[in-house]
């Protein structure tokens, strides 16, 4: 039992049947219904994008057997044949495969013969980029002085190669990439019509992965109905594209927005038993920073088939618009820079980090004495002028701990903080505090996270723990006896490790099969259970 591909059963045969191309349809159309039919035209753009659909539908409308028309009838013999193929008049032509002077010139030479059924000879040459120059001069001719019974229709993907000879003498139509939404669409009108079940968020990934063709669309389209047994589902979509579920992705940001570097590289090695392709997973986690700014910019904003209302409202409430920018510009310039890294999984790991440890150009300030800030106006609900910096009062303790009795550590997983304003709480030394001056030492590795925004928001954040308004006095350098957090953290994290590979060097078990087989332990392997 035969079957017909979808990109080929579905191919448009009229113009109101195309999708997208707007611009290039309405040109047509008003030039047939006029009369007014250049003998030459161009079509451009990137594969898939319908260049040679519209050359063969351009050219049932002028060999239609009720006239030349922007409508043509479908059912007459001519407008048959060339949904076929088999019309004599419309010669098709690879240009990557005919490339020869010789092969142009015996093309040619039967242009001046009037057509043999149709109103028109029609020469469709496809990729006539790949003509060599020899060929150019020779169809430049023929462009130069046609007959009136021939109609050349030219595409290619890359119009740059063309002579602007021949560039001059044709009409030319750029065809675009078509937005994801609408192929989307045109896949959910197709999955109806074939009476295929489905998942909406398998046809966006699907309209996504197409990049602007709808062909390619067709085609994915296809290979997941068989992927998945005659379902196009969520699950099988991904798996067929190697991208992982969305969960991961919002796990991602969700621990981005904490500032949890370790859980953060953590999180990113387990991606690796799914292998995924990580071009696709920056993808789709720059694709969620977009709809998470959208949502703040623009509080209507709804949620679409990959990420509910819900998951935004929350990831935008968590996350400040300056570090949406600065993530969504990272993971884009990873992506560019992911095939220059040693490894896909390693450049992944290295874009995450660079999240947290780089700040936007011009963000970085020029330390000072001090940084005062003031509750919220309760009235304007926005935060008054800061006043002016004060010199700190001298014979204030330098000790790890707070006069409250709570350590730095657990004062800073207490607060409200997200993004750089929580490392810079993290990466920061705690001296003393008196009165309303609170004073720290910042860990000279990490100056980049401190700026206006992150102090003010770390001010504000202490001073709704203590109840009443601080000042931030930084010094230079991190030390003075104490621990950051942040390196409290790491080192946790190297002691759990630590006894994680003890534990297993000391297993019966490995012991085990060290004696009887010889076996060795890669230490870089063992990774504590949480």
């Amino acid at each position: 039992m035969s079957y017909t591909a979808l990109a080929r059963k579905y191919r448009p045969k009229t113009f109101a049947e195309l999708v997208g191309q707007e611009h290039v349809r309405r040109a047509l159309v008003n030039a047939l219904t006029s009369g007014r039919v250049h003998h030459a035209f161009l079509f451009t753009g990137t594969r898939g994008v319908g260049k040679t659909t519209i050359a063969r539908i351009l050219a049932k409308c002028l060999n239609c057997e009720k006239g030349v028309t922007a409508e043509p009838c479908g059912v007459c013999a001519g407008c048959r044949e060339i949904d076929a193929g088999r019309f004599p008049d419309l010669l098709e032509v690879d240009a990557a495969s005919r490339t020869k002077v010789d092969d142009t010139r015996e093309l040619l030479d039967n242009v001046q013969y009037a057509p043999a059924r149709g109103r028109y000879k029609v020469y469709l040459i496809d990729e006539v980029h790949m003509l060599s120059a020899h060929s150019f001069n020779a169809l430049l001719k023929t462009l130069e002085e046609p007959p009136p019974h021939v109609k050349f229709l030219l595409a290619t993907t890359d119009p740059q190669k063309l002579p602007v000879t021949v560039l001059s003498r044709c009409l030319q139509f750029n065809l675009k990439r078509l937005p994801a939404v609408d192929i989307a669409a045109h896949l959910r009108t197709i999955l109806a019509a074939e009476g295929v079940p489905f998942d909406a968020a398998a046809v966006a990934l699907l309209a996504h992965a197409a990049d602007g063709s709808v062909r390619d669309g067709l085609s994915l389209l296809d290979q997941l109905i068989a992927f998945g047994g005659g379902r196009a589902g969520e699950p099988e979509a991904r798996a067929m594209l190697g991208t992982v579920a969305r969960d991961h992705v919002v796990r991602l940001l969700e621990l981005l927005a904490r500032g949890d570097s370790a859980e953060l590289l953590r999180c990113a090695q387990s991606l690796e038993e799914f292998a995924p392709d990580y071009a696709q997973v920056l993808d789709a986690l720059a694709g969620l920073l977009v709809r998470v700014g959208l949502r703040q910019a623009v509080p209507g904003y709804e949620g679409d088939e990959l990420y509910a209302a819900e998951v935004l409202d929350r990831l935008a409430a968590e996350l400040a618009p300056e570090d949406v920018q600065l993530f969504y510009q990272t993971a884009i310039i990873g992506r560019r820079d992911l095939p220059l890294a040693p490894a896909p999984a390693s450049g992944f790991a290295m874009t995450l980090l660079r999240m947290l440890a780089f700040r936007p150009a011009g963000a970085a300030e020029t330390p000072r004495a001090a940084s005062t800030v003031r509750p919220p106006d309760p009235v304007r609900g926005r935060l008054p002028d800061s006043g002016p910096s004060t010199a700190p009062p001298t014979g204030i303790p330098t000790v790890p701990r707070t006069s409250e009795g709570a350590g730095w550590t657990e004062i800073v997983a207490q607060l409200e903080l997200t993004g750089a304003a929580r490392q810079l709480a993290a990466h920061c030394v705690f001296l003393g505090r008196q009165g309303a001056l609170v004073r720290l030492a910042l860990d000279p590795r990490n100056q980049l996270v401190r700026t206006l925004a992150t102090e003010e928001k770390l001010a504000q954040a202490l001073s709704r723990h203590f109840g009443s308004t601080v000042r931030l006095e930084f010094q230079s350098g991190a030390g003075q006896g104490g621990e950051t957090p942040a390196q409290a953290q790491r080192r946790a994290s190297e002691a759990e490790l630590a006894a994680a590979r003890q534990a297993f060097e000391e297993d019966a078990g490995v012991k085990s099969l060290r004696d009887r087989f010889g076996a060795t332990v890669l230490p870089d392997t063992i990774r504590p259970v949480k």
